[in-house]
């Protein structure tokens, strides 16, 4: 009965998200408290929620201090000279700037936390896609998927929790992976290539020097029909709109005009906003790398890591309180969201786990293996983390499931690292999961409705996990 309940409790919300019929809060709220009630636990769902609240609380800390920071560090110019170089090599090509977000969705990752590569390459990114009518979606799809292949280094979570879940070293477990997600992110970086011919197809291309307009008051208001340019004054509203979708002050890029500079640069951030401290630079520069630096080397907490943080870059950049309050102000639309949906989903993941639902779910879908598949427990394993770490938690899965895989696959001589190693495949789609809170950070600074990334993304993603796992079967690793 509680197996029934679950899957139709998660079919239940992605199809009314998918559909628009509720929004991604209300339904990660009110989806599972009628399901608590249904399977006659509704006595309990305060103790539910309190306890998947306090689950998530660090996480919506660390989300909440960590858009602060990165907010903080995109008004004062931190990542323009970035933003310059990807536009450089896009310059008004729709294939080329889907292309270039995924390479930086994949280079920021590196630091092994979803939400700060999110917050970059939307912040340096958002205002290309908003200049050329582009699809956003295929911004997050792409955002998305390339983390989640990155997701498996041995500080990003997944490969770390098999290790400790099936006790084996965790380099054991991710290097030799390393051909295997190679393929994955190049199949990655070739889906953003077909994605981004599909634009360039709907839009056309400019290239850089036809986007930069040889006559004063000239500004590009779109690409939709390949090089077209129209006339209108400068501060119209021809712009990308305020903000790169942190909330902050001027950083929606400037109107491209010729002027009287012929050496003029097809800027996506507005080089003139009062918040840029060019001389604070390099403090910032260093940092930010301090910053990614302690978190990958764990001296602290991420959520301390990222609170310190926000307080010395508002601290030092901003030094009036006026001038903090207003740049706090800034990104508060962001802050809210993010947070608010995180304590959401803290309902929902109490709900299934509290319930009960999860361990019979996963009990079931282990139960349904035939015998005959014993041999092949790992390639099982691989197919059965994609949807599993999709409708639960990487810490429901690899503490829960994984070990009980695990054992049934040693039963028939299937090693416990070839277990692990498959466990991590279906990364690239756990990304895009409605239990990930980094998810709501991409599309909620993409301005992007859910149920719409949702419903581009998943099916990529599906195939970008399979290409892992396939690559790993005829390397001879899983």
């Amino acid at each position: 009965m509680l197996t029934v309940l679950g899957f139709a409790m998660i079919a239940t919300f992605l199809v009314l998200i998918m559909t628009k019929k509720m929004s991604p809060i209300a339904s990660l709220v009110l989806i599972p408290a009628l399901f608590c009630v249904a399977v006659g636990q509704g006595a309990k769902l305060g103790d539910y929620v309190i306890e998947g609240v306090g689950t998530l609380a660090p996480t919506a800390a660390m989300l909440m201090f960590a858009i602060v920071y990165f907010g903080v560090m995109i008004d004062v110019g931190l990542f323009d000279p970035i933003v310059r170089a990807i536009l450089r090599f896009c310059k008004a090509d729709p294939m080329r700037i889907v292309v270039g977000t995924a390479l930086l969705a994949a280079i920021v990752s590196l630091d092994g936390d979803g939400s700060t590569t999110f917050m970059i390459t939307v912040s340096a990114m958002y205002p290309l896609y908003k200049r050329l009518k582009m699809s956003l979606v295929v911004m997050t799809c792409v955002a998305a998927t390339a983390n989640g292949v990155m997701n498996t280094l041995p500080w990003g979570g997944p490969t770390a929790r098999a290790a400790t879940a099936l006790k084996v070293d965790a380099a054991d477990i991710f290097v030799p992976m390393i051909p295997a997600l190679a393929v994955g992110l190049l199949a990655v970086i070739l889906l953003a290539f077909v994605l981004g011919r599909r634009e360039r197809k709907r839009l056309g291309t400019l290239t850089l020097d036809e986007a930069l307009v040889t006559e004063p008051e000239t500004v590009l208001v779109g690409a939709g029909g390949g090089d077209r340019l129209t006339k209108a004054p400068r501060g119209t509203g021809t712009g990308t709109g305020t903000g790169t979708g942190t909330g902050g002050a001027g950083a929606g890029g400037a109107d491209i005009a010729e002027g009287d500079d012929e050496e003029q640069e097809f800027k996506g951030l507005d080089p003139d906003r009062p918040t840029l401290r060019p001389k604070l630079y390099w403090f910032n520069a260093g940092l930010t790398v301090a910053l990614l630096a302690a978190m990958i080397l764990e001296l602290m907490p991420i959520p301390v890591l990222f609170l310190i943080g926000a307080a010395l870059a508002l601290t030092v950049n901003f030094p009036r309180m006026p001038d903090q309050r207003a740049r706090i102000a800034a990104h508060a639309d962001n802050v809210l969201n993010v947070s608010g949906m995180v304590f959401a989903a803290a309902v929902f993941t109490g709900v299934l786990t509290g319930t009960g639902m999860v361990e019979h779910m996963a009990d079931w879908l282990v139960g349904a293996i035939p015998d005959a598949m014993g041999p092949h427990m790992a390639v099982v394993t691989g197919v059965l983390s994609l949807p599993l770490t999709y409708f639960m938690s990487n810490d429901g899965f690899y503490f829960g499931v994984l070990p009980v895989l695990a054992e049934a696959g040693a039963a028939h001589g299937v090693s416990h690292l070839e277990i692990a190693r498959a466990s991590i495949a279906g990364q690239p789609l756990h990304m895009s999961s409605p239990l990930v809170p980094a998810v709501y950070v991409l599309v909620g600074m993409a301005k992007v409705e859910f149920g719409d990334h949702t419903r581009f993304t998943v099916k990529w993603a599906v195939l970008t996990s399979l290409v892992v796992l396939c690559a790993g079967v005829l390397f001879g690793i899983i």
